[in-house]
């Protein structure tokens, strides 16, 4: 299944089933191509319901003796994980950048901290405790928190690095099994991670990787009876179809969906520095990320000089292959531009302004190399489309307020409320802002997308619910179980 000399030749890569690389069921393939040229980069097996089952079987079994091994031995087990990734850090995010088209740079921040998942949640696998509750001096009453057993974890293209690993470190610390389905756009680094975590003893079937189509082995994991958890990031469509599949087995699930979050520029922020950070928020692969900071709101007397910063420095960004590390790689498939391109038309058509890009790069093939110029729209409603729908590429859009409580009203008119940014020197005003946004994380004269791995992340409304990252993420992982001893029987019973 490896890779041969670690190059990166064409190859297969079969599902991993119980400690096996198995072709799918079905025996087809899938390939895997690189957006910024349409070329060949791998097969991946086309897993379908009966590789999923198998999975599930296989994470079934493994799973009751894999959470009775001492932490200790997950910790361990862990941190050689996270050692390997390391080590392997270079290649994984070459591979990163050619099967998503990032930049270099982005993808080896990805792979860091992937490696830095597994290191964190290992500090953390054996230390989640529960609690005594006192009841007198007969009665010793107390609570564990417990595996849920085999999680269903469904990783969407744009950050296969980094999300599986998000998932997968806490899952495996608490001693969950796991069966992950990875995007079929994207995902070739998914089944390196799955490869290390084997060779670095893993047991058979902790693990198993089912790759295919979403419409078919994702559909299959998520409707599985056999499952326990089910986590998701993607869309907002796809999630309720999730969550629908899973509610008919009442199993729970940990949904990160879409986002449109706002950057909100007070009248004494500092413009010239803050402007280089809100196009490193908005513009992180291309826009395709779901904590992008894709609108700016900016109070009234400062709002000439932002739009006037904002659209000087578009055109010098760089655009390119992401090996070659440019400041924005094309996006993942032809698809992907043509939804970008029919957004940047409906803002139009709706009265914004295209003020710079909002075009398909020219000396770039129809079919290959999916390139879209960044594009700043001024708004004039927050009812726009392109103000309130997520577009998932390189669109910023820009919109004037009068005072907080204009600005507080336009960051909320979405469906949304994963990230926010609030930007000035008046701590009171910073503060009532920061309280008043409805979004999962807020952000004041920083901006992170989506925070390091010790930042609880997820987030509100129809950006979806429960947390990753931090120690937060242990809650949503495992359950708590209540054990009442009564010490002396009473006579006769």
């Amino acid at each position: 299944m490896t890779l041969a000399a670690h190059d990166m030749k064409i190859q297969d890569y079969g599902c991993l089933i119980d400690g096996a690389w198995l072709p799918a069921a079905g025996g087809e393939w899938l390939e895997m191509t690189d957006p910024c040229d349409g070329s060949i980069l791998a097969r991946i097996a086309r897993g379908g319901s009966a590789d999923i089952n198998a999975a599930v079987a296989a994470a079934r079994k493994a799973q009751p003796g894999f959470a009775r091994r001492p932490p200790v031995e997950r910790v361990r087990l862990m941190n050689a994980i996270s050692r390997r990734i390391t080590a392997e850090a270079e290649r994984l995010a070459q591979l990163e950048s050619r099967d998503t088209g990032k930049p270099i740079t982005q993808a080896r921040n990805d792979a860091i901290a992937a490696a830095r998942f597994f290191e964190f949640y290992a500090g953390i696998a054996d230390k989640v405790m529960g609690s005594s509750i006192p009841l007198g001096d007969d009665i010793v009453d107390f609570t564990v928190r417990e595996p849920l057993g085999v999680t269903g974890q469904i990783v969407p293209w744009n950050y296969p690095l980094q999300i599986a690993c998000r998932s997968m470190a806490p899952a495996l610390a608490t001693g969950n099994s796991i069966v992950l389905k990875p995007a079929e756009l994207a995902c070739l680094s998914v089944l390196e991670i799955a490869r290390i975590c084997e060779e670095e003893g893993l047991p058979p079937g902790v693990l198993n990787v089912v790759t295919g189509l979403g419409s078919e082995a994702g559909a299959a994991l998520a409707a599985h009876p056999g499952v326990d958890l089910i986590v998701f990031t993607g869309s907002v469509a796809t999630g309720s179809q999730v969550m629908q599949a899973a509610a008919r087995n009442i199993v729970p699930v940990l949904l990160e969906l879409g986002g449109k979050s706002p950057n909100i520029l007070l009248a004494d922020a500092a413009v010239e520095t803050t402007i280089p950070i809100l196009l490193k928020a908005a513009f992180p692969n291309s826009g395709q990320t779901c904590s992008a900071g894709t609108r700016v709101l900016v109070e009234r007397p400062i709002l000439d000089q932002v739009m006037d910063q904002i659209a000087g420095r578009l055109p010098s960004l760089t655009m390119g292959r992401g090996l070659d590390d440019p400041d924005l790689g094309p996006l993942v498939s032809a698809g992907q531009r043509r939804k970008v391109e029919s957004y940047v038309t409906i803002g139009a058509e709706e009265g914004a302004e295209v003020i710079t890009g909002g075009a398909f790069i020219s000396g770039a093939s129809e079919e290959t190399g999916h390139f879209v110029r960044p594009t700043l729209l001024a708004v004039k409603s927050p009812a726009a489309r392109v103000a309130r729908e997520e577009i998932f590429g390189p669109v910023l859009t820009i919109m004037p307020f009068d005072d907080l409580e204009e600005a507080e009203a336009i960051a909320n008119a979405t469906e949304y409320g994963l990230v926010a940014g609030v930007w000035g020197r008046d701590i009171g005003r910073l503060h009532r802002l920061a309280q008043r946004v409805r979004s999962g994380q807020v952000f004041i004269n920083c901006y992170g997308a989506g925070g390091g791995v010790e930042i609880p992340f997820g987030g509100t409304r129809k950006s979806g619910f429960g947390r990753e990252k931090g120690v937060e993420a242990i809650q949503s992982y495992t359950q708590v179980k209540n054990i009442c001893l009564r010490i002396d029987m009473p006579e006769g019973a």
